[in-house]
């Protein structure tokens, strides 16, 4: 596929509660079409579009009751928010008080450790801690076989129970290390607090249970990972794993499996940025963003399978975008980038936002959808947040990109939508608009009538 230089471009003020699902818009990039039709000719328009809900009485398109959700996918109902997804998504209210337990051996010299083997076996216990030093680890092994951690939330915000944990502004490299955990709150390689840095390459984790993510960076800690192998089968356990406080991870090529309900192969309250990685979730999301946070994917396969409702879960998504109000992810806007790369949802919509303001841009993605959704996009309120307030509000960002599937949202959600680089809006069935303009070259009515504030319109 050529890329296209941006010489056109076409507005339009979209008002539907559902696009695709209820008026059966079909939106498609260069060489897409929707289901059942064909695809229409390339262009070099740029389309853009503010979609919302408050025009569509004019053509009685909608008989959905205002403020009240969508109906989901397989006959679902919004409810309680998911059970965990691998980080906060029930009530906050864990201590602020850093609690990080004992540690069977703790580093707090400089130097290099070579060969050596760490193990714990009782709760609230590191196999290996490193405290405010810089440390090369090459070719160790740590083995963090038993003792449960006796606070959930001091695991995930502090690090009490991971297999290592680097904190107080270490500065640790680890290459070739093999770290293995079968304790509950057994986080595999753990980075905690602002100046922590963890530089972890060609090494294997291995996390089998529950709140036990591979790698975990939280108050604001920096990982940067390459070529991992990391293998999770606990719930609430994803392979790249933030939380409270947040920080920046980087990771580079490698593979990050999750097997766990409610363990998605990113969990983010962070900065993620992901490139050359294979991402796959067997049981949950692919990846969940909390709060106003950021995901980059660059040239990634990512595959999820959201395919067990279970505990609080009541909406099946590959990607969920998202505010829990917990006090675990700062509040704010969210990003979710994707360049290149593949990106399969087994089951469920494509994109799941509500109680957040997200950016979701996409660029050359190859997407395969699941056979028992339509849905591309859902922004709608869900439990969390204030009633009538808690909708998504997304601007979704399209060049020179394929999708298919419906866009829809809720009385008190709206997507922007932006197309451009060769992308072509294609009518499924009739649809509505508030107002249009620029050049329209790019609409293909497709058989069906657009109504531009209640008039029929034509080219």
């Amino acid at each position: 596929m050529t890329k296209k230089n941006l010489s056109k471009r076409f507005t339009a003020l979209l008002a539907a509660t559902t696009l695709a699902a209820t008026m059966g818009l079909g939106l498609v990039g260069c060489g897409a079409g929707t289901e059942g039709g064909d695809a229409a000719q390339a262009n070099n328009t740029e389309i853009v579009a503010t979609v919302s809900d408050d025009a569509n009485a004019t053509q009685g398109a909608t008989d959905q009751q205002a403020g009240q959700p969508p109906a989901m996918p397989g006959g679902q109902q919004p409810g309680e928010p998911p059970n965990g997804s691998g980080g906060p998504g029930g009530p906050g209210g864990g201590s602020s008080t850093v609690e990080q337990g004992s540690a069977a051996t703790e580093i707090t010299t400089d130097g290099t450790y070579s060969k050596t083997t760490y193990s714990s076996n009782d709760s609230d216990e590191n196999a290996l801690r490193v405290t405010g030093a810089t440390v090369t680890l090459d070719g160790i092994t740590v083995n963090k076989t038993g003792g449960a951690v006796s606070n959930t939330e001091t695991g995930d915000f502090y690090g009490m129970n991971a297999g290592l944990l680097a904190t107080d502004g270490a500065q640790v490299t680890i290459t070739g290390a093999t770290v293995n955990t079968s304790a509950q709150g057994g986080n595999g390689v753990f980075s905690y607090g602002s100046g922590t840095v963890v530089n972890i390459s060609d090494s294997t984790i291995t996390t089998t249970a529950n709140n036990s993510g591979g790698i975990q960076t939280t108050g604001g800690a920096t990982t940067n990972a390459t070529n991992l192998t990391v293998n999770t089968s606990g719930n609430s356990s994803a392979a790249i794993r933030s939380d409270r406080g947040g920080g920046t991870v980087n990771v580079t090529d490698g593979s990050y499996s999750s097997a766990g309900t409610g363990s998605p192969a990113i969990y983010c309250t962070a900065d993620i940025t992901v490139t050359g990685a294979v991402l796959k979730a067997s049981n949950s999301e692919s990846v969940v963003i909390e709060g106003g946070n950021n995901v980059t994917l660059n040239d990634c396969t990512v595959t999820g399978n959201d395919a067990t409702l279970n505990g609080q879960a009541t909406y099946k998504t590959n990607v969920l975008i998202y505010q829990s109000m917990s006090g675990d992810a700062a509040e704010g806007n969210s990003t979710f980038t994707m360049n290149g790369g593949s990106m399969t949802a087994l089951t469920g919509a494509m994109f799941h936002v509500t109680n957040v303001t997200t950016t979701i841009t996409l660029s050359d993605v190859d997407f395969t959808y699941a056979s028992d959704s339509k849905v591309f996009l859902d922004a709608s309120s869900d439990s969390w947040g204030t009633s009538g307030g808690n909708g998504g509000h997304v601007t979704l960002i399209l060049d020179n990109q394929d999708i298919t599937g419906a866009i829809s949202m809720d009385a008190n959600s709206s997507v922007d939508l932006t197309m451009k680089n060769g992308s072509t809006w294609k009518l499924t069935a009739d649809s509505y608009v508030t107002s249009l303009s620029g050049d329209t070259s790019g609409i293909d009515l497709n058989g069906h009538t657009l109504y531009v504030n209640g008039v029929a319109w034509s080219k």
